[in-house]
């Protein structure tokens, strides 16, 4: 063995840790830069979240929230006087379940499938893109509430526009109230939605598709392959990653959907979500400690569903598609 083979074995240990100790201060750095991020998130995220939960342990109440008393899980469920009492028997806290579910799997669906297809319409080259792309961001960029209030209008049932356009083609025989019709309601609010957040999804999928490799798509052509093959053998298994984080981050938005929902119909149980009724609780009731409850178990709703769906997706939001 020679001096120079010598040498080199002898120094491996020093760079081995040089670059475990390089690895570490790095890490050292990176905590200190996150630290005042995560301080100020554990105050005005953390915080909040933890009184919210205390308080549904009690029977707190917004006209003297100072006075309160510990009084367990009834709030969640009691069996008191051969009856149960509680939140997990509330008929319309189960009927808000089932309305935040529709809403949130036919929206998000009907936004998944039309932002693809603008997205794919966006990201072909043809004049005028560059405006049409800006153009299609529109409803998305209009504030929430603002939209829904241009909609509760637009489907008011004596001088909604939509109404009258039905009526002038011969569709509808006389107006239909539109957001106050239990029929109807839900599709009125899912429409609404769909119309405001489609331009949401157009985007994010529309980044995935632009970081495509185009050599795929140039040995597909020279091979003559389909378009439409093209697309399921080679664009969506490319892209899922994105639709897949696209999705996720929607479906967070859709769970806990208040704004919307309240504006077009109020309080009412046909379109109450699991929002509209913790807030229904927490002001209009003033139970301050049911409404906190309420809110317990929405916030363990989504994290359960997200955490299902982050596994059953083998989504992996730092690199995509495990």
């Amino acid at each position: 063995m020679t001096q120079q083979t010598l040498d080199h074995a002898a120094a491996a240990p020093a760079v081995a840790s040089g670059k475990l100790s390089l690895g570490r201060s790095r890490v050292r750095a990176a905590w200190i830069f996150l630290a005042p991020m995560l301080l100020v998130l554990l105050l005005v995220a953390g915080w909040p979240l933890a009184r919210t939960i205390y308080f549904g342990f009690t029977d707190a109440d917004l006209s003297d929230i100072a006075n309160y008393e510990f009084i367990g899980f009834a709030n969640y469920l009691e069996y008191d006087d051969g009856e149960w009492y509680g939140l997990l028997v509330d008929p319309d806290w189960w009927n808000a379940v089932r309305n935040t579910l529709v809403f949130a799997f036919i929206s998000v669906s009907l936004e998944t499938a039309l932002g693809l297809i603008i997205a794919l319409a966006l990201n072909a080259s043809f004049p005028g893109r560059s405006i049409l792309r800006a153009a299609v961001l529109i409803p998305w960029a209009i504030p929430t509430v603002v939209s829904a209030k241009m909609w509760g209008w637009m489907l008011h049932d004596q001088f909604g526009v939509l109404n009258d356009m039905l009526m002038g083609l011969g569709i509808l025989s006389q107006p239909v109230a539109w957001t106050a019709d239990p029929q109807l309601a839900m599709a009125a609010v899912i429409m609404v939605d769909v119309w405001k957040t489609t331009p949401f999804m157009a985007l994010l999928i529309l980044a995935g598709l632009q970081m495509l490799p185009s050599d795929c798509y140039e040995a597909a052509r020279v091979d003559g392959v389909h378009p439409v093959k093209v697309f399921f053998r080679i664009t969506l298994p490319l892209i899922r990653p994105a639709i897949m984080v696209a999705v996720i981050f929607r479906l967070l938005d859709a769970l806990r959907i208040f704004d919307l929902i309240y504006v077009l119909t109020s309080n009412s149980t046909d379109t109450m979500s699991m929002s509209v009724y913790a807030r229904q609780q927490l002001v209009d009731f003033q139970a301050v400690g049911y409404g906190s409850a309420a809110s317990t178990l929405l916030f363990m709703v989504i994290a359960v569903l997200t955490v299902v769906y982050i596994v059953g997706g083998k989504v992996n939001l730092g690199e995509g598609n495990r």
